[in-house]
């Protein structure tokens, strides 16, 4: 259970207790309003992170409450200004000692809420103070994972700017490409590609094609096509994406016409090298002394620079 300094305001502890009478319901802790009932657990120091209120958490900290001071659940004060996207928090809390890593009962981290909340910025200030891409144990939530089913593009990029595995397996969601496919997050889908995730690992026999094209997503479907996704793979009741695809719509006229008609030169050649080059070099394409429109070709993102 969490404990203040010495002096402090008492906080119930009870999870769910009701006091007695309205006027008594909630009382002010260090200049904030702390409810007595199912937050009860929660510090003064939680809720000034939680509501972003730096001058009150700087005082807190400086009255003796611990930067990881905890919850039942085990939830730190960096969890809630990381979920409420506090980065002036964040900073503050880590410069106190905040355990950047500390995980809940539940396993979440500061990081996975982040991801959750779509906050890159605070994502960027954990990672850049050794936060953690994943954790050791696959039942745990993955912030990747989280980052590619909300669509936070920003947080996934920050995530693999920093180490993460683009193709990082959680058993019961698959990989973070199938994630961002089964959720319509294009942006994701590209993001990951870019950065070498491979393009036909799902879940189990289930490619991110197969879903992708059940979402009738054809934006998503084309790029999945574009970076060499297998066509001829079958999911666990046997089924070819194109056979998944809704009657008349732009996702089965896409695959029809795929299958119409082999890949470009110019594409079989990007893949390959690509191949080649292999996953952790990629980033480094940048840095070769290429002509830019090459460099473009290789990231695939030449079509549009050559616009």
């Amino acid at each position: 259970m969490p404990e203040g300094p010495p002096g402090a305001p008492e906080v119930t502890r009870k999870r769910g207790a009701q006091p007695e009478n309205a006027a008594e319901r909630k009382k002010t802790c260090w200049g904030i309003l702390t409810s007595q009932g199912s937050w009860a657990d929660r510090s003064p120091l939680h809720e000034a992170a939680s509501q972003g209120r730096l001058l009150v958490l700087r005082t807190l900290l400086a009255q003796g409450y611990q930067a990881n001071i905890v919850t039942i659940d085990h939830v730190t004060p960096l969890h809630e200004a990381c979920l409420s996207g506090h980065v002036a928090c964040v900073r503050a809390l880590i410069h106190a000692g905040a355990n950047v890593n500390a995980a809940t009962i539940d396993g979440v981290t500061p990081l996975y809420n982040c991801c959750a909340s779509g906050s890159a910025s605070c994502a960027e200030l954990l990672l850049q103070n050794g936060a953690r891409t994943q954790t050791a144990q696959l039942h745990f939530p993955s912030a990747l994972h989280e980052a590619c089913r909300r669509g936070h593009s920003r947080c996934v990029e920050a995530l693999l700017s920093h180490g993460a595995d683009p193709d990082y397996q959680v058993p019961h969601l698959g990989s973070p490409l199938y994630v961002a496919c089964l959720n319509q997050h294009t942006a994701c889908s590209r993001i990951l590609l870019q950065r070498g995730a491979s393009v036909n690992v799902g879940r189990g026999g289930d490619s991110p094609l197969h879903a992708a094209v059940r979402q009738d997503r054809a934006e998503q479907v084309a790029a999945l096509l574009d970076y060499g996704a297998d066509v001829n793979l079958r999911d666990g009741d046997n089924q070819r994406p194109v056979e998944l695809a809704p009657p008349g719509g732009k996702t089965r006229q896409l695959l029809l016409a795929f299958e119409g008609s082999p890949r470009t030169l110019c594409q079989l050649c990007r893949l390959q090298i690509r191949s080649l080059i292999g996953r952790s070099r990629l980033k480094q394409l940048p840095l070769l002394p290429l002509p830019p429109l090459l460099t473009h070709y290789l990231q695939h993102s030449w079509m549009t620079a050559g616009q």
